[in-house]
């Protein structure tokens, strides 16, 4: 009998052609670095709701949904009319046009915190932009950030990673402040011991949309008062929980308002793009005045070629005018609450120690035992670290991959408002398969 990794090789040659080649192409053969796989990754043709195939013809179930952007799953009608509509009308206009301005309406009726807005074309450039917003409305020089929490990879972000930083002067992260996630007691701490905060940003559902997940009513709202009494921006990056933890992201399903929210995948219907968005006074820091002293030397920079691409805005609005008028995310939320009840019930007919959990569409398998609610898991972040970096989990998501089901990284499950019965259930029956195997190789 072939073992996991032999049927995915024997699976697949099509796409081991194609990673042979383009190692000769890309730095590691690949383009992003979540795609990086051994012996290869799977290279995809195209997608079509909760599905995709791959170049050697075969249909996966997918949950990577584009990093989290297709909330209404692949290749939406809407979505592409609205696009190649635009396509024909101007890709690219150079000036200031009504899809833009559509756009950030979108935006607002979802967002009660978002005032004003500007566009980029990531989210890293979000964040980036979010940080220096902060620094220059408050005179202060430096951001707290929470520990494993993801925004992107420009050099301030990746301060706290757990990851060596070729590149990156250690004079960048003079100005970041990294405390541990979900530890009110350390951000008071720090800022009691330093005056010259001037933000602080982060993951409001926990480390990797909730991976690594806090006491989340409790400790954002904490953070709000907090922030509050010491005159600190407070930044919630909804990369991938805006309009997907709730219609209006996890601000809205917590009730607790930042003062600046970071923004893209959903946001701009799953092509590239991204927002800042937040109170007047601090995004109008951007703003022009008409007195020189202002513009030219107070005001932040802010030009970026693709801000606001038409492309971008039309798909970003027809999305967020569905998940305003329809029941997008709640058809989401049903179906990854019945995996998620789902994978927990293999989990204990098979006498596998592992739980599923999380909120909204974003659901997190973990290979190791809790006691928790199965909504936001209690479990101590270096033990679900440990877990999701087994070889159990490997050979799980390889097996998987080749039962036909495509998860995000090593252990997430993204829900699509495509997604249903017919998929969970198959999902879960492949799951189970894939357990079978992974422990016939001796991994559980």
């Amino acid at each position: 009998m072939a073992t996991i990794l032999e049927e995915y090789i024997a699976k697949h040659p099509g796409s081991a052609q194609r990673y042979a080649e383009a190692t000769q192409i890309f730095p590691g053969g690949v383009t992003h670095d979540n795609r990086y796989a051994q012996p290869f990754p799977l290279y995809i043709t195209h997608g079509t709701g909760p599905c995709k195939w791959d170049v050697d013809g075969h249909e996966y179930i997918d949950y990577v949904s584009g990093h989290g952007a297709l909330i209404l799953g692949h290749s939406h009608p809407a979505i592409a009319a609205a696009v190649s509509e635009q396509i024909y009308r101007g890709t690219h206009l150079g000036a200031c046009t009504d899809e833009e301005l559509r756009w950030a309406k979108a935006i607002m009726a979802l967002m009660p915190s978002v005032e004003r807005v500007r566009f980029h074309s990531s989210g890293t450039e979000a964040t980036l932009m979010a940080m220096r917003l902060a620094r220059a409305y408050t005179g202060k020089n430096k951001i707290i950030k929470l520990q494993d929490h993801f925004h992107g990879w420009h050099d301030y972000a990746m301060a706290g990673s757990d990851r060596p930083a070729p590149g990156i002067p250690q004079e960048s992260w003079g100005s970041m402040v990294i405390v541990p996630s979900g530890d009110l007691g350390a951000v008071e701490d720090a800022l009691n011991r330093d005056s010259d905060i001037a933000a602080i940003i982060l993951e409001p559902t926990g480390a990797h949309y909730g991976q690594l997940p806090f006491d989340t009513p409790n400790y954002l709202k904490g953070l709000r008062d907090l922030t509050h009494q010491n005159g600190v921006v407070l930044i919630f990056d909804e990369v991938v929980t805006g309009f997907r933890a709730s219609p209006g992201g996890a601000q809205v399903l917590y009730d607790v308002e930042p003062d600046l929210t970071t923004m893209a995948k959903i946001v701009a219907g799953a092509l590239p793009g991204g927002a800042v968005g937040g109170k007047a006074e601090i995004v109008d820091m951007i703003a022009h005045r008409g007195d020189p002293e202002w513009d030219n030397r107070e005001r932040v920079y802010h030009p970026g070629t693709f801000n606001g691409n038409p492309l971008s805005a039309v798909a970003g609005s027809v999305c967020l005018e569905m998940i305003a008028s329809q029941p997008i995310n709640q058809r989401a939320d049903a179906m990854a609450n019945r995996l998620k009840l789902g994978l927990n019930e293999v989990l204990g007919k098979m006498e596998v120690a592992g739980h599923a959990h999380g909120v909204a569409s974003m659901i997190h398998l973990v290979l190791a035992d809790c006691d928790c609610d199965r909504g936001i898991c209690t479990m101590p972040h270096n033990e679900i670290k440990a877990a999701i970096g087994s070889p159990a989990v490997t050979a799980l998501k390889r097996s998987m991959q080749n039962n036909g089901i495509d998860i995000m990284g090593r252990d997430s499950f993204l829900v699509s408002s495509t997604h249903t019965e017919i998929e969970i259930d198959k999902t879960l029956s492949a799951v189970e398969m894939s357990l079978a195997e992974v422990r016939a190789e001796g991994l559980l």
